[in-house]
């Protein structure tokens, strides 16, 4: 007979392997910051430039200046 509602231990985790899958998990989250923080900083540059087109301005576009 078999007892159906006895649960099989699960088998230990290594520790090694949680730990690298810590570190995975936490560079995932580190390059979905990253990413979140530059598409945020390209969104408001493109609505600065959006802004100043719809006033009518001309010349709207970043200048740079060489560094004396």
């Amino acid at each position: 007979m078999t007892d159906e509602g006895e649960e099989k231990p699960k088998p230990h985790e290594d520790e090694g392997s949680r730990a690298i899958e810590n570190a995975v998990m936490l560079g995932f989250f580190a390059v979905l910051v990253a990413a979140g923080i530059w598409l945020l900083s390209t969104m408001a540059d493109i609505r600065k430039v959006q802004d100043c087109a719809a006033q009518g301005r001309r010349n709207c576009g970043t200048i740079d200046a060489p560094v004396r």
